[in-house]
């Protein structure tokens, strides 16, 4: 029988106070409990007060969530997306550009930047070196989404209920990746 452990603010407070650090987990998990709670505790009140004091004390270091990209998944969906788009214009099938992008992805080394410049960087670097890897990945990611045969057609992927044309699907991975992105007009 797998053993469930809840997490509480108490022991999350705990940990940063032995770590000396907050991370964007932790803190994620203390705003889940506090919304999902009715009411708090005078233990998690009192955890809690511990925890600002500590932040303001710097005795606990609240860790930054680090803004950063992967230029694959960018590489790899422009690939997918005119890959599987020459396919749907010539032929009547529907092509799932998500799990053919996931595909390729876990083939295909990450390259993460956080900046634009190394963006930029890793960009290039990957238009030289690993542009054909890309395609073949792709090509293969494609090839098993056309040969699998549909075992549950009654599957949705994440945050979609309509994935009619490459269009929406592109749409629907474009606002996971960048859902602050406003378009200009």
């Amino acid at each position: 029988m797998e053993k469930i452990v809840k997490t509480s603010i108490e022991s999350i407070v705990e940990q940063a106070l032995q770590d000396g650090y907050l991370t964007p987990a932790m803190e994620a998990e203390v705003g889940r409990i506090c919304d999902s709670a009715f009411e708090l505790s005078v233990e998690e009140y009192m955890a809690l007060d511990r925890l600002m004091g500590a932040l303001l004390t710097g005795e606990v270091v609240a860790v930054p969530r680090k803004q950063f990209i992967n230029v694959m998944e960018e590489l790899v969906l422009s690939e997918a997306v005119a890959r599987v788009a020459e396919i749907e214009a010539n032929s009547n099938k529907v092509l799932d550009l998500g799990d053919i992008a996931a595909y390729a992805l876990n083939r295909l080394p990450p390259l993460y930047a956080t900046t634009e410049q190394g963006a930029n960087y890793q960009r290039d670097r990957a238009l030289a070196d690993l542009q054909h890897l890309i395609a073949q990945q792709v090509k293969e990611a494609i090839d098993r989404n056309l040969d699998r045969p549909e075992f549950f057609p009654d599957r949705s992927s994440f945050g979609s209920v309509n994935k009619d044309s490459v269009l929406s699907q592109l749409s629907n991975l474009l606002q996971a990746y960048a859902p602050d992105f406003e378009e200009k007009v």
